[in-house]
């Protein structure tokens, strides 16, 4: 699959791609800057800020749609960055359909997120710096997705590091936000690492960072340093989208407001990965064992994802997984490569609205019970949130695949693409991406069912919950207008229009099973898993269950990936740096100190002997003298040899 993007020099609207970044930066450091004094209306300039960045940037999706297929692109040189040697780095930007995509979902979903916040940090003292920090977060991902080659990519991931860090532990006062924040901030390190060592392969290998230089010049790499360099990308894609083996910072961001867990969860950072992997399409894709093992990947995490899942029991945790889950789809799509790549971005778009959509749900939900997050304290709530339980229900539906809402038509695709696999892999991940399906329709239909039908659960101080005010309503809507029609939409309309990025679609093999059977086989999977869920749960579940089974404690406890983790790499981690403390303090600093210990008290007792007398100084030569004279004697007597 030959790409047949031509990157042209930016004109008319796009001459602006710049201010798609600077708009939202700019806003945020007018708020941070101004201070308190930004109070009163600073929430307002941070929604006003991403909005008109949608316009914009829809705008220039518009007229990026008006040129021809081949020349559909636009590149924006700004200044040199980096001019040293060999080394030369451009500071810019490229709007193309890969790019243009992500630029409307990162600052129209946002927006929504943004105008949901505005109410429901209402009573926050901080509410005017969390949007200045919401806005350095668009900012970064802006220029993560605009970047025209891999270092100003690297620039935007790490804004986004550091943004997610600072959102997550907004409320740094309470220590378990303030313990995810710096978790969510170390996992993602250790993925970065890897996408910076691959950046250096990359310029070491090829002389440049640009994106297409480096993709003419990898077919002439051998195949060695194409899977070195791509496991590099893909660790630092796995940190950042939260899939194993980093998966375990992304359920713990739950920490932070709600609106921070919807941007972080479904529009922004943890599509990051997806992006790196579709964007470098033509290194993944010169080598099948590189694919193999980014398909690997994606089946793993979305099992996992969905059997923890199963076991929680706090709302946003549930959905937490259920992100980690389905980004596991989008890695399995961008992992089989060739059509599946198109696939792969549809699922991630449809999946940018349903779990916006449920994740402001969720907040709707606490905001009605008091900030409550168990859902076996709920139960009963369609009865006095209607809007929110109408809305949620769009999501649910969505991302359990019922046609014809969004997720069937971007998650059905991927599973079919995956029994098109050569060989007996096709019955492996086919069988994990509709086993997946399953068990997807199960947790989160007893998410469904526990937080809004069957019996009241909640406590004493809650008298009766109360619908959100419209300011957080509307956006749900809007949201769920999204899960109920992007799907099908996208379906139509993504694949040619990312045509130029990821080549023309090649014809793919046919699956192992029909492909209506597929289909038929994937609707019945996912009622056979929610109506499981709706039986067991329809009259809710005890809030004290009894002695679990294996599988059950297992998932409870993230099956066991914390401890893990702990295990291997945090214990060795601080028992080595303990080690080094002791060598650095005793060994090399024990040794500096101890000869400059024994060069002062040598001179000490050096210094002893200038006493200073005449009769001292003289007693010393006398005895010198009979010394030298003595030996001298010696030697002529012959008793010393």
């Amino acid at each position: 699959m030959e790409q047949t993007v031509e990157y042209a020099h930016a004109t008319g609207l796009l001459s602006g791609i710049w201010l798609l970044v600077a708009i939202p930066l700019a806003s945020a450091a007018v708020l941070l800057l101004l201070g308190r004094k930004a109070d009163k209306w600073g929430h307002w300039l941070g929604v006003l800020a991403v909005a008109s960045t949608f316009v914009l940037g829809l705008l220039m999706f518009f007229q990026l749609g008006g040129l021809d297929a081949e020349r559909r692109s636009a590149e924006q040189s700004l200044w040199d960055f980096i001019a040293v040697g060999g080394l030369h780095v451009d500071f810019g930007l490229l709007f193309d359909p890969l790019s243009g995509v992500f630029v409307l979902l990162i600052t129209g979903v946002g927006s929504l997120i943004h105008l949901y916040a505005v109410d429901y940090m209402e009573h926050d003292e901080g509410r005017r710096k969390f949007f200045a920090y919401f806005n350095l977060f668009v900012a970064a991902m802006l220029l993560l997705v605009l970047g025209n080659n891999y270092v100003m990519l690297y620039f935007g991931w790490e804004g986004v590091g550091l943004a997610s860090y600072l959102l997550i532990s907004f409320w740094y006062t309470r220590p378990s936000a303030a313990t995810a924040g710096k978790k969510a901030f170390l996992m993602n390190r250790v993925g970065d690492a890897g996408l910076a060592i691959g950046i250096f392969l990359m310029f070491a290998t090829l002389g440049t960072t640009q994106y297409d230089e480096v993709f003419t010049g990898v077919s002439a790499l051998s195949g060695g340093t194409v899977l070195v360099m791509g496991i590099l990308l893909l660790l630092g894609a796995a940190g950042k989208s939260g899939q194993f083996p980093l998966q375990a910072w992304l359920p713990d961001a739950m920490e932070g407001p709600t609106p921070v867990s919807a941007l972080i969860h479904a529009a922004t950072m943890v599509t990051a990965g997806v992006y790196l992997i579709a964007r470098s399409n033509a290194i993944f894709t010169a080598n099948h064992t590189l694919q193999t093992v980014v398909v690997s990947v994606g089946a793993l995490t979305l099992l996992l994802g969905c059997v923890i899942g199963a076991a929680k029991d706090d709302i946003k945790r549930v959905l937490a997984w259920s992100t980690v889950s389905q980004i596991g789809y989008m890695f399995l799509g961008v992992g089989l490569g060739g059509g599946a790549y198109a696939l792969a971005i549809i699922h991630l778009l449809a999946h940018g609205f349903f779990k916006a959509n449920m994740f402001l749900g969720a907040g709707s939900v606490m905001h009605g019970m008091h900030d409550q997050v168990d859902i076996r304290r709920f139960g009963g709530l369609s009865k006095y949130m209607k809007w929110t339980w109408l809305t949620f229900m769009m999501g649910w539906l969505a991302i359990i695949g019922i046609p014809p809402l969004s997720g069937f038509f971007s998650k059905e695709p991927i599973i079919v693409a995956a029994f098109e696999r050569e060989g007996w892999t096709a019955w492996l991940y086919g069988s994990a991406a509709l086993l997946g399906a399953g068990l997807t329709a199960f947790y989160m239909t007893r998410l469904f069912v526990l937080t809004f039908h069957g019996p009241k659960r909640w406590t004493e101080d809650i008298h009766e919950p109360h619908e959100s005010p419209y300011i957080m309503t509307v956006p749900l809507m809007l949201l769920a207008v999204g899960s109920i029609g992007a799907g099908f939409l996208m379906s139509t309309s993504v694949p040619d229009w990312l045509e130029p990025v990821f080549g023309q679609e090649q014809a793919e093999a046919e699956p192992v099973l029909a492909h209506w059977l597929l289909t038929t086989l994937s609707i019945l999977v996912t009622l056979l898993g929610a109506g499981l869920a709706w039986a067991l749960f329809r009259n809710g579940t005890a809030e004290e269950p009894e002695p679990a089974g294996v599988l059950v404690t297992a998932a409870r406890r993230n099956l066991y990936t914390d401890a893990f983790n702990e295990a291997v790499f945090e214990r060795p981690g601080i028992y080595l740096t303990r080690a080094l403390v002791f060598l650095d303090n005793k060994g090399i600093d024990g040794a500096v100190n101890g000869l400059a210990a024994a060069v002062g008290g040598s001179s000490g007792r050096l210094r002893r002997l200038q006493t200073g007398f005449v009769r001292s100084y003289a007693l010393s030569m006398l005895t010198g003298v009979v010394l030298v004279v003595g030996a001298f004697l010696a030697i002529q007597l012959g008793w010393l040899a």
